[in-house]
């Protein structure tokens, strides 16, 4: 079942945000404003998490409430990997987390944290067993990313590619599995951790992972989920069809839906991080996807239950 839902994903990221057409975030925060307001006029109870930021910047979240975003939230969100792109170390993550609370009561959720085998694959069962210990009962919240590497042939989701050097394929060994679905060393323990850690897995348009996936995550003794429904991909072939597939796949999970991606032809720029156009067209496509799968006369745990 839905949980909650989370507006858009690391919008302090050049990555997912192009903030040069956007320098103060205005048209990010009017985006958000417009959301909030459409998914909690179709329910009411279901809680709103501000996109999961990376890095993790109380200025940014400073920002955000002065163009009162906070007002329209229930949650706010951090993405943090230290032993792969952030400039800290993993012993600093109660710190990481003091230093949004202290500027927010809102709730603060962990929405991804991972560890990538780039290096070795014994950093990333080390690596979660800190995690784990740090992070544990200290917020409502923690996805793990990722359940999959990402494919070799598939492109990761930021701007630059290439170009960002080694950085850019860390992006493909972030999973507990394989590409080829065979396990990690990690693997074996992250059932430790269950139910207490949950699993952020990005299933794209048309995944053939999911019906495994959905199978590990049930193993693994998983009970919250993070995912996304992408704005650009609503513009595909059938692409109802696969949402309405992927969200019945999740059904027993908790699920925390990401929306996220502008689709180019909506876009100030051709692009998916791009401002959209109209803000209120973001909005819309949350509401739909809002009142499709989380409709508001369904009973909705709170944050935390």
């Amino acid at each position: 079942m839905v949980e909650a839902v989370m507006f858009w994903n690391e919008p302090n990221n050049r990555s997912h945000w192009d903030f040069e057409l956007d320098p103060e975030w205005r048209a990010f925060a009017e985006m958000i404003k417009a959301a909030a307001g459409s998914v909690r006029a179709m329910n009411p109870r279901l809680p709103r998490v501000l996109g999961g930021i990376s890095p993790i910047d109380p200025a940014f979240v400073e920002k955000m409430k002065e163009h009162g975003v906070l007002d329209c939230v229930d949650v706010v969100a951090v993405h943090g990997f230290p032993l792969d792109w952030n400039h800290w170390q993993i012993y600093e993550w109660p710190n990481k987390i003091r230093e949004i609370q202290a500027v927010t009561d809102l709730p603060v959720w962990v929405s991804e944290v991972g560890v990538s085998t780039f290096g070795a694959e014994e950093v990333q069962d080390w690596g979660l067993q800190r995690t784990a210990e740090l992070l544990r009962g200290r917020v409502e919240r923690v996805h793990w990313y990722s359940l999959y590497d990402l494919p070799r042939a598939w492109p990761a989701t930021t701007r630059h590619r290439e170009a960002e050097g080694s950085s850019y394929y860390r992006h493909f060994y972030l999973g507990l599995l394989r590409e080829d679905g065979s396990a990690k060393p990690a693997l074996a323990r992250f059932s430790d951790y269950t139910p207490d850690l949950g699993i952020c897995q990005w299933f794209h348009y048309e995944d053939h992972r999911l019906d495994e996936g959905v199978e590990w995550l049930r193993r693994l003794g998983v009970r919250y989920v993070r995912t996304g429904l992408s704005w650009a991909d609503s513009f595909r072939p059938n692409a109802r069809e696969w949402f309405d597939r992927q969200m019945a796949a999740l059904e027993e999970f908790q699920v925390t839906v990401t929306f996220c991606f502008t689709p180019e032809h909506l876009g100030v720029a051709p692009h998916h991080t791009s401002p959209p156009q109209q803000v209120e067209l973001f909005a819309e496509f949350c509401a739909e996807m809002v009142d499709r799968y989380a409709p508001g006369t369904r009973e909705l745990p709170a944050p935390g239950a």
